[in-house]
Formats: structure tokens, sequence, C-alpha cells
């Protein structure tokens, strides 16, 4: 079975909208924040998995930085 990425879900949810049922406004609001949650693991999936996770003291980077790294870059909170 292949893995569907957060953009994937988004697309599917979109096509299902235009072509199956109508979604309401707040079914809407649970598939984004289905997909910024699914989006936030993987990308800290991915700098987990990355073959430098040393910061510039030389230090490596561990699951914390990964969400550190998210927060700073992605949340708008």
């Amino acid at each position: 079975m292949k893995k569907v990425t957060a953009v994937g879900l988004l697309i599917q949810n979109i096509v299902e909208d235009q072509t199956i049922k109508a979604k309401s406004m707040s079914e809407w609001v649970m598939v984004f924040e289905k997909v910024k949650e699914m989006e936030k693991q993987q990308i800290i999936d991915a700098f987990e998995n990355g073959e430098d996770n040393i910061d510039s003291d030389g230090c490596s980077i561990d699951r914390n930085g990964a969400e550190q790294y998210y927060n700073q870059t992605y949340k708008s909170e």
C-alpha cells in the first residue's frame, strides 16, 4: 500500500468534495488540521532520517531539535 502524503490527502479531499459529497466548514477544518499534523510529522521524519543532523557546534540534533526546527520554521502561533 502506498503511503499518502499530507498534500496527497488534501488533494483526495478536494476531489471528493467536488465529485462525491461537499464538505461542511467544520469538516474542512478537521481535514486541514489532519493535513497540518501529517505535514509536521513528515518534516520531523525527514529531518531525523537525514544524513547530516549536526548543528553548527558539531552536536547531534535529536527529535527535540527536529520539533524545535519545525516550530521555529512553520508555526505561526
